[in-house]
Formats: structure tokens, sequence, C-alpha cells
């Protein structure tokens, strides 16, 4: 019988609709990062460098994507005869069918893929963060303090309490109480959505809670075991942790990669960040080109100037252009005199030439004002933007667009354009 002391649950089957046309085609945990990364590359490498060398991705939304990005788990040594990795999508069951409605009723769904490992300790994480944590670590500190839960802590600035589940905690590290989302938060230590649950404390729960609508952990399964005695503590990690699920948060944490000491470093030999790689050629600059303090991917061509910018594989910067404060996805192009200032730009997009992104004052998005915000300009992937035209901040843009369709050449400020996939 196999038996395997830990084993992860991925949880990566969120829309991420905050990311707005970002993820209109593809899962959240499958857009790109700092230039060569998915962002479910930062989860499955802590694994394999924590040793945790089975782990089951739970996926829903618009799989294909990330489901070939992961393949059979070769780029982050997860390709084994036993564990490794395993996409784990809703299947048809013989009695009913039925998506996951709620991330505790995914793992449950899942509960014969755990009992075959027949593991103590099951770890739960999410999709959609950047951050390097020794899970063996966490594990150690569970069983010091023998517990039944663990949660993954860290401290945030009380002013942004309100957005997470916080806990209060006793001076031991024990949870006390819990508060979801609190208009007036008692505490700022925020619950990152990393769990360590015995496995049949956790087996238990979600065959009591089966009947729940959207059962989730935060709300419904922690609070439950909570009030029935288990041991509930918290595990304070001090590390680097971004939660990037807005365009905000998902443009500063590619932008603190490029700063002059950045916060996170992607290039320690110790705790490497593995992904699956294409074979492409060297980037090239230009003679006419120029490059400051950006990351640039393989086979990107640089005849314009960049700085502060993530840029991926295969793009191409054209002569003349100015790009700044910019993340830009792979093989998309930007025309020649173009100008860019403090846009998210997804793959496969074509820029025309001497095009202007980012121009003039802020203005509240008319369309979905609390997603398209923080100044930038928005692009989805396949996208193209007509030579010669301007662009406002706060704007999006998803599709091939016209000319005409930019009034006296201008997409002002707060506007959005809208042409394909889902009213993004």
């Amino acid at each position: 019988m196999i038996k395997k002391e830990m084993i992860a649950m991925l949880l990566a089957g969120g829309q991420g609709s905050r990311l707005g046309v970002l993820t209109s085609n593809l899962a959240k945990p499958a857009v790109a990062f700092g230039g060569k990364y998915k962002i479910i590359d930062f989860p499955l490498s802590n694994c394999i460098n924590s040793g945790i060398d089975t782990v089951g991705v739970l996926t829903q939304y618009r799989p294909l994507r990330l489901n070939q990005h992961i393949g059979i788990g070769i780029p982050w040594d997860l390709d084994r005869s036993i564990g490794g990795v395993t996409v784990l999508p809703p299947y048809e069951k013989s009695t009913n069918s039925q998506w996951y409605t709620g991330t505790a009723n995914a793992i449950y769904q899942n509960v014969e893929y755990i009992d075959y490992y027949n593991p103590e300790y099951v770890l739960i994480l999410s999709g959609d963060h950047i951050y390097k944590m020794d899970y063996e670590v966490m594990l150690e500190h569970h069983k010091s303090m023998g517990a039944d839960i663990t949660l993954a802590t860290y401290e945030v600035p009380m002013e942004e309490a309100s957005r997470f589940g916080v806990v209060i905690t006793d001076g031991d590290g024990v949870i006390r109480e819990f508060e979801e989302k609190p208009e007036k938060p008692r505490s700022n230590k925020a619950s990152m959505g990393i769990y360590i649950f015995n496995w049949s404390v956790l087996k238990a729960a979600l065959q009591e809670l089966k009947d729940v609508p959207s059962c989730d952990f935060g709300k419904h399964i922690i609070p439950h075991c909570h009030e029935n005695g288990s041991k509930v503590v918290s595990y304070d990690f001090k590390g680097y942790w971004k939660d990037v699920g807005t365009l905000g948060s998902y443009w500063e944490a590619n932008m603190e990669l490029v700063d002059i000491i950045p916060e996170f470093n992607l290039y320690e030999e110790f705790w490497r960040i593995y992904t699956k790689s294409d074979i492409l050629p060297p980037q090239y600059i230009d003679e006419s080109g120029k490059v400051t303090e950006s990351i640039v991917g393989e086979g990107t061509e640089v005849y314009g100037e960049v700085s502060h910018c993530v840029i991926g594989s295969g793009v191409t910067i054209g002569k003349g252009a100015i790009v700044k404060d910019s993340i830009i996805m792979n093989n998309t192009v930007i025309g020649e005199g173009a100008v860019i200032d403090k846009a998210i730009i997804a793959e496969n997009v074509v820029v025309g030439n001497n095009a202007e992104l980012g121009v003039g004052e802020e203005a509240e998005n008319e369309y979905k004002p609390q997603i398209y915000s923080f100044g930038l300009v928005t692009i989805g992937e396949g996208s193209t933007i007509p030579d010669n035209v301007k662009v406002g901040k706060n704007t999006a843009i998803h599709g091939p667009t016209e000319l005409a369709e930019y009034p006296d050449g201008l997409l002002k400020s707060g506007s959005s354009l809208i042409k394909v996939g889902d009213l993004a």
C-alpha cells in the first residue's frame, strides 16, 4: 500500500475575473509572470523544493493552456511513476455530474485521489500567489504544535486587512477567532490560503459538510473544525508574498522584479523557480536599441528603448519605440515609433506604428472601474491596435480593432473596446 507523509492539492480552477481581459481565454494560474514564468510555477516549484513529490492540480475554468503547461510535470521533476503531478478536472460520476462549486467542494470531489496515497497530512495551496516558501518548515511547525490544522498567515497593513480573512491568536499562536473580510478588523494577520490538515480531520469535515452549497475552506471547513474542538494554529510567514489577483497588484509584483534591489529574487540558486521553456534563440539588442532596468525574454528583439519593463520571449520592439513601466507578454509586436507608458499587454498583440498608449489624465473606467484602474492600459491577447492612435489611462482593449473605432484617433481615458471573448 502506498503511504505518503504529505501530499499537496493545488487549487487552480479560478477564473481570476479581477484580471479582466488577461483571463478572458485562460485560467489565472496560467497568466505569464516575470517574463518567463506562469503564476502556477511558483507553488509547483515550492513543492519540489520542499521535498513534496505528489501534487494534485485542480483545474476548471478554461484549463487547456494550463494543462499544456503542466504536461506530465517534467520541468518541476514531477514526472514520477508513483506520485508526481496529476491534473484533476471535474468529472462525470455515476449518480451526478457537477462543477467544483467551492474550494473545499473541489477537494471533496477528489477524496479518492487523496486516499490512494493514504497521507498523514494534506497541504492545500492556491495557484495564484507569488512567493517562495519551504512547506517542510511549515509541516515541522504543525507537528511541534500538535495541531490538527495550520494556517499560513502574513501580516498585512491594518488598512488593507479588511480585504482578507484574518485570524486572532493567543500568545502561543493558537487561533481563537476568525474574521472573514471584516469591516473593522481586530487583527492584521491575514490567512494566505495555505493550509496543512491532518487528513483524518479534513476528511471527516468534508464528509460532514458535503451538502453545504459552494463549500469553502475559509468560510466553512476551518470554522467548523474549530467549533468542534480541532486545534487550529497559525504559521507566521515572513518572506515575500503577493496575491496577484488585481491588475494593480499584478503590475506591481512584476515591476518589483526590476527594482535596483528587488524584493523578490528570481535568481537564487538554492530555491529555483522552474518552468516549461520553449527552445528559443537568444535575445537581440540592436545598436539603435537601449534597455535599462528590465527583464527581457529569449528570442526578443529590441530596436527601440525599453526602461523598467518586464518583456516576455519572442517580442519585437520596433525602431524608435519607447516602452516604460510596462509588462509585454510573449510574441507581441510593438510598432516603430510607438510610445507605451504603464501598460499590461498580453500575448500575440500587435501595436501599430506611432501608436501611443497611456496618454492624458486618468479617468474612472466607465465599464468596470473596480478592475480597470491604477492608471493602466490593459490589452488582451491577440489584439491589434492600429497605427497612429492614442489610448488613455484606465482603459481596456481586447480583439482586432480598427481606426474607425477610435474617435478622432483617440480611445479616451476610462474607455473600453472589447471585441472578443466574454465581456471582460
